[in-house]
Parts: structure tokens; C-alpha cells; sequence
């Protein structure tokens, strides 16, 4: 993917394979564990286990199909977003803002940077999957312009996202841009 997007703020950046410790350790720590609960994004009483691992977030890092962009705070990362390359679209995936610093408008800085980056690659819109039971989640991203497409995907059992304590499915959500 394109590397050369200008950032629209200087707390923003791609992410490189230094970065992998501190994004698992982000990313963890922001949706799973007692520390999640910190914070309204939590999937702490659906799924048990991490929620991604070093080989997998360097794969992601590394890949060329797409990019992690992070958020920093006093040179510390404290926010990131996934975003991935789908033919017509951009995926949106793994948002995640560190527990304390939730509802501060971080989310949806990295939700408009998204956006921009999208726009930069010539992208139709952007296309994200959401845990179905998270309303309140799916809620926010509706208030950002984020509408669900009808379609659902299964939750994949058995991978590095977790071990579901009920039945879960994605909903898919999307947003034209452009």
C-alpha cells in the first residue's frame, strides 16, 4: 500500500515492525483483560484469550496489501487503526484506543484519517466487520456514517481473535466515500 499519505495530524503515523510489542500490547489491553473494562470498547465477557499476538501483528505491519496507522501521545502509542486493501474498498479494522484516553475524540481522529487515506487510494468506501452483540460499538460507528450492509460473516473460531464464550457473528458495516 502507499506509504506516501501526508498525516493529517503529527501525533499520526504507519507503523514499522519496531512497533509490534507495543501495538500487541495495546491492542490486548484494550479489549481484553480486567484493564479493558476500563473503557466502553470491551470484549472482555464474550471472548476469553489475547486478541492478537507478535506473528500476527507483524504480518499485518509487513504486509503489502496494508498498513497499521498509530496514534501517538507524548511519543507513546496509544491509539491505532488496521486498514487493508479490498479491491473497491478499504478494510477497517482492530480500532483501538487505550482504555484511559477513550472519549476524548481519538477514535474518531484515526476514524477520519481512515477516511483520508481511503480517498488518497482512490477507494469507493470502507468496509468493517463488527461483533453483532456490541451495540453500543456498532452505534457509534452509525453515528460516524457507518451503515450495516445486511450481510453478516461467522466469527472465526478457533484463530488468534479469541475463544468465544457464546455464538457470535460479525456484522458487516460500510461507508461510501468520495
Amino acid at each position: 500500500m502507499r506509504k506516501d499519505f501526508i498525516f493529517p495530524s503529527q501525533k499520526q503515523r504507519f507503523a514499522d515492525i519496531h512497533d509490534v510489542d507495543a501495538l500487541v500490547h495495546l491492542v490486548n489491553g484494550a479489549y481484553r483483560g480486567d484493564g479493558s473494562r476500563e473503557g466502553w470498547t470491551t470484549e472482555a465477557d464474550l471472548l476469553d484469550g489475547i486478541r492478537t499476538h507478535p506473528e500476527h501483528m507483524a504480518k499485518q505491519i509487513d504486509s503489502d496489501q496494508s498498513v497499521m496507522v498509530v496514534h501517538t501521545e507524548f511519543d507513546i502509542i496509544s491509539a491505532c487503526v488496521y486498514l487493508e486493501d479490498k479491491e473497491s474498498l478499504l478494510y477497517l479494522g482492530m480500532l483501538t484506543v487505550r482504555p484511559d484516553l477513550q472519549a476524548r475524540g481519538i477514535g474518531k481522529q484515526l476514524l477520519q484519517t481512515a477516511e483520508a487515506y481511503a480517498l488518497f487510494l482512490g477507494k469507493q468506501g470502507i468496509k468493517m466487520t463488527v461483533i453483532s452483540l456490541r451495540n453500543e460499538l456498532i452505534d457509534w460507528y452509525m453515528r460516524h456514517g457507518y451503515v450495516p450492509t445486511g450481510e453478516s460473516e461467522p466469527f472465526p473460531v478457533g484463530q488468534a481473535l479469541g475463544i468465544p464464550r457464546l455464538p457470535l457473528e460479525f456484522m458487516v458495516l460500510e461507508k461510501k466515500i468520495g
